[in-house]
């Protein structure tokens, strides 16, 4: 007996002809968005003019089942002009060139095509970002599973708000190295508590890499690992947190594969020294740069990361003793004589440190801002 063989996806480019088709697979997505409770996205939209100027355009493609098209998406390779400006965040990195996926349809009763919409596109962009409407649970839970990282909030030009979410591909990193490192460690900061789970980490890779990009001396496979690394540790708890990381680098067979025994050090060392409440500063430029990246000073990004550990680390606390505690540790932290260190001049840190303060020194907003994060991060 031979073993069956399974009829697999392909994309290719739309065509002219298949603009009908097309509108099916629209209609078919529309109405699985209603049928989830998502009653304000598509609504008239795409229409077959959009589905053919994505055609003659180029950046419209079919994913094919046997020859008959199941599902389609358009491909933006075009900064997205209503990305320019995002707030409740920031994007993960903003200068690398990306991708935009949008208009993602399927037919009914086959698996796979998101998946294969988004793997195509990765494999030829070095970041994707995307966005939806928070109605939209499928696609939310999509962007989670591909492993795409929340950076904010946008608005339509009508007006209606869409979460905006990126993914970086690296394609400078060693493949073997990345695919141990997107299968073995990351998954573990899903176990951690809110304000160091895998959106922390993604923020802390993007943001160091993009920072790494003025030392071209620097080795990027250890930049990228480092920071994948900086917060393992928390696994064993918060205050050894950053020793017991550089502990886990050391013990870690796998990466004497990729790394000299004198690199691997050096790895260990700067995850060791990226806590913001050491006493000393870093011993390598690698270590200046994660901890100049963990820091990702945006301050609803603070504001929320510290309201997620409290509700984590002291659930005992009611809506004001979250607040008392939020306000003492942005107090203690960012304020004006905090113990917040920055290390490295090219980082945005510097300018929305300023930003923070001013919200902090605004006690008045600074309440206004902790409610509505705490009723968010609450529901």
């Amino acid at each position: 007996m031979t073993d069956s063989v399974v009829p697999s996806l392909a994309v290719r480019a739309a065509e002219m002809d298949e603009v009908p088709r097309i509108l099916e697979l629209v209609a078919h997505s529309r109405s699985i968005m209603r049928a989830n409770g998502n009653d304000v996205q598509w609504e008239g939209y795409p229409g077959a003019d959009l589905i053919g100027s994505d055609i003659g355009r180029g950046i419209g493609h079919v994913i094919e089942l046997e020859g008959r098209p199941v599902g389609y998406f358009a491909l933006l390779l075009d900064p997205e002009p209503t990305y320019a400006v995002i707030e409740d965040g920031q994007w993960l990195d903003d200068s690398t060139p990306y991708g935009t996926i949008h208009r993602l349809a399927c037919a009914e009763g086959v698996h796979g095509i998101a998946h294969c919409a988004f793997a195509w596109s990765e494999a030829r962009c070095a970041s994707v970002r995307v966005d939806t409407h928070l109605k939209n649970h499928i696609m939310l839970h999509i962007f989670a599973r591909e492993g795409y990282c929340r950076c904010g909030r946008m608005y339509m030009g009508d007006g209606t708000p869409r979460e905006v979410y990126q993914k970086m591909l690296y394609p400078m990193v060693n493949r073997e190295l990345k695919s141990y490192v997107e299968q073995e460690i990351l998954p573990r900061y899903n176990h951690f508590d809110l304000a160091h789970r895998l959106d922390h980490v993604l923020r802390v890779m993007a943001q160091s890499m993009e920072l790494a990009g003025h030392y071209p001396e620097l080795n990027r496979d250890m930049v990228y690992t480092i920071a994948a690394y900086h917060d393992t540790g928390v696994c064993e708890g918060r205050e050894r947190h950053h020793l017991v990381s550089g502990r886990i680098v050391r013990e870690d067979a796998r990466l004497r594969e990729w790394f000299s025994p004198e690199e691997i050090e050096t790895m260990a060392q700067a995850t060791e020294d990226h806590r913001a409440s050491s006493d000393r500063e870093p011993r390598s430029l690698y270590g200046r740069i994660v901890a100049e990246a963990d820091r990702d000073i945006e301050p609803m990004t603070i504001v929320r990361r510290t309201i997620e550990y409290g509700l984590s680390h002291y659930p005992e606390l009611d809506r004001e003793g979250q607040w008392e505690r939020t306000l003492q540790h942005l107090r203690e932290k960012y304020a004006e004589g905090g113990y917040l260190k920055l290390f490295i001049p090219y980082s945005r840190n510097w300018v929305q440190l300023e930003r923070l303060r001013e919200l902090i020194a605004d006690t008045q907003r600074l309440r206004e801002t902790f409610d509505t994060l705490y009723r968010e991060i609450k529901n």
